[in-house]
């Protein structure tokens, strides 16, 4: 599966940041290649709005099947959705490494919505 996994750093041993639309970067990672590769989202760091949408619409073009991070919030969510995209919101200091490793043992299931509201609602 390909997860696109929200980082600070280029590493996989990195705590999951905590933040999706504006995450410093994602790191796509194929859990059954095992290659990663590294993509910035800096584009959306300082947006004033629409952060989580153009973020997602990203992670929808680099061909992700799931979405690891921290929060996830509204409209971001109906874009993952709508494209078929899983997400896993992970709270607490846990790495890319091991979300991965939860989730496919099933320790750890996808989210049912959102779980922070709109900044514009």
């Amino acid at each position: 599966m390909k997860f696109a996994i929200s980082v600070r750093e280029k590493d996989l041993n990195a705590v999951i940041d905590t933040r999706f639309g504006r995450a410093q970067m994602f790191a796509l990672y194929d859990s059954q290649s095992g290659e990663t590769t590294w993509h910035s989202n800096s584009q959306n760091l300082q947006a004033a709005q629409g952060a989580g949408i153009q973020t997602a619409q990203n992670v929808v073009n680099l061909g992700a099947e799931a979405v690891i991070s921290g929060h996830c919030g509204p409209k971001a969510w109906q874009v993952l959705k709508a494209a078929g995209i899983k997400v896993y919101t992970i709270n607490g200091n846990m790495t890319a490494k091991e979300a991965v490793k939860h989730i496919e043992n099933g320790a750890i299931k996808p989210s049912e919505g959102a779980d922070v509201e709109g900044h514009w609602v």
